[in-house]
């Protein structure tokens, strides 16, 4: 700290120098994974031994879905924009005079705009970030809490904006020529950085093959998952690589920096 402190002060309190050396670092770039002496010496990571290992934030595990799904927007600047929350959500916190009272949400690429966009209501922040422990802005929060709720994965597996990044990338894959297996590697590595290993790949395929089946026997449920993204043709299989990559999505390994 002593070393980045004098570099700072001796480069004109250059913030963006100093960012660009911490994050360059070999202590910055260290992996979670160490050896059983650095545990043994640094058992807290006061000093650094090694890496980390932490859930994302809300507002990157919402930004790494929609960026890796091909739909986050690269448009810069600009007022809050408002993405879909559920229905209601504002009238018990909503006085007469409030402003703005009623909720109305934005469409189109306003709601895919990276979340520091997002517009937030002091009383009512929006669920899919506080829910993922975003802290509601009533007070100064240094370090934020890291919760495990079966809440979390329920917002991650069901909520409509994520769903539609899940199908949004399956059906950008289907179309490409390949067995299921490297279909497979390129979702998982779109995904998460790296390819699936044995198990996982292997999970992943038995479910694939479960939901082939689950959709091809109920078209009306894939063509609800589906939407007008499919013709009932391909729902079926659409639907199915739809949620296998959504459960790729909800994986440990993908909101979890390692």
């Amino acid at each position: 700290l002593d070393h980045l402190a004098l570099d700072l002060r001796e480069s004109g309190w250059d913030m963006k120098a100093l960012r660009r050396q911490i994050v360059l670092s070999e202590t910055y770039r260290q992996a979670s994974v160490a050896a059983p002496e650095a545990f043994e010496r640094d058992p807290d990571n006061r000093l650094l031994a090694r890496g980390s290992r932490y859930r994302l934030d809300a507002e990157v595990i919402r930004d790494q879905v929609l960026a890796s799904s091909g739909l986050l927007s690269a448009e810069m600047y600009g007022p809050s924009v408002k993405p879909p929350q559920p229905a209601g959500v504002w009238k018990a916190v909503t006085l007469p005079d409030s402003y703005p009272r009623v909720f109305e949400a934005d469409e189109g690429e306003a709601t895919r705009r990276r979340s520091v966009y997002t517009f937030w209501k002091r009383g009512m922040p929006p669920p899919q970030m506080t829910i993922l422990d975003a802290p509601n802005r009533e007070s100064c929060v240094a370090r934020r809490e890291r919760t495990n709720t079966p809440l979390q994965a329920l917002l991650l597996m069901n909520e409509e904006e994520y769903l539609r990044a899940a199908r949004h990338l399956a059906a950008a894959e289907l179309p490409i020529e390949g067995d299921d297996g490297a279909r497979l590697e390129r979702i998982y590595e779109a995904i998460t950085g790296r390819l699936p290993e044995g198990p996982v790949s292997g999970a992943l395929l038995s479910a694939l093959a479960d939901l082939r089946e689950l959709y091809g026997a109920n078209a009306g449920l894939a063509e609800e998952l589906c939407g007008e993204a499919a013709s009932s043709a391909d729902a079926a299989e659409l639907a199915a690589w739809t949620m296998v990559t959504s459960a790729i999505q909800n994986l440990d390994t993908t909101r979890t920096r390692d």
